[in-house]
């Protein structure tokens, strides 16, 4: 797999990397599935842009569990966007398709692989995991699901089986990192699988719908 280098400590600096890396495909009609204060709106002028979104500023205040459905007809847009949505919410593969259902395009989608956020803590024995964990009250940002980057890798890929579309691209992210410790975190690994499950923070995937 490939590997591209980059790390998103405020969310927008995440709008602003997919409006740079995936600006070819931010064209006509664009729909950004919890795109919380719609900043990819301001980064591409012109777009015809639509955000929906559970909180933040979306154009429309969409729950996907509680819809089950992105509730727009078959092929309205030409790209949508994903990112770092899907693991927030109980049906996960239903909502996937539904993304395929409602692009004519492409789907620009990211995972994160919560291995990465939980080797530390877990590894030392303290600390809590982002997103997981039993705080004292209910939090608003929870993830329903915890996967290795593998395994982000083969739910996309499997996902081919149940609904028609071709995977354009697909990497993982890592930190910046100096050379050497690279080095020696690549060869202690094991394997390539085993290095990206430790230390990427994301897959990244272009899908096109056939």
């Amino acid at each position: 797999m490939n590997v591209e280098t980059g790390s998103f400590p405020e969310r927008r600096l995440r709008s602003e990397y997919i409006a740079a890396r995936f600006r070819p495909l931010l064209k006509g009609k664009v729909l950004d599935v919890g795109c919380d204060r719609a900043l990819l709106k301001q980064l591409v002028p012109g777009l015809d842009y639509f955000g929906i979104d559970i909180g933040g500023t979306p154009d429309r205040v969409v729950d996907l569990e509680k819809e089950n459905a992105v509730p727009f007809p078959d092929n309205s847009y030409d790209c949508i966007v994903c990112s770092d949505v899907l693991e927030h919410l109980n049906n996960i593969h239903h909502i996937f398709a539904e993304l395929i259902r409602v692009t004519r395009g492409h789907v620009v989608l990211s995972l994160p692989n919560n291995w990465t956020n939980a080797r530390r803590p877990v590894a030392r024995g303290k600390g809590a995991i982002g997103h997981y964990g039993l705080p004292v009250n209910p939090p608003e940002d929870r993830h329903k699901w915890f996967f290795s980057l593998t395994e982000a890798e083969a739910f996309i890929k499997g996902q081919q089986a149940k609904v028609p579309f071709e995977i354009v691209e697909m990497f993982a992210m890592v930190k910046p990192r100096f050379g050497p410790l690279k080095m020696l975190r690549q060869l202690t690994a094991g394997s390539q699988g085993q290095y990206l499950n430790r230390y990427a923070h994301t897959l990244w995937a272009v899908l096109k719908k056939k």
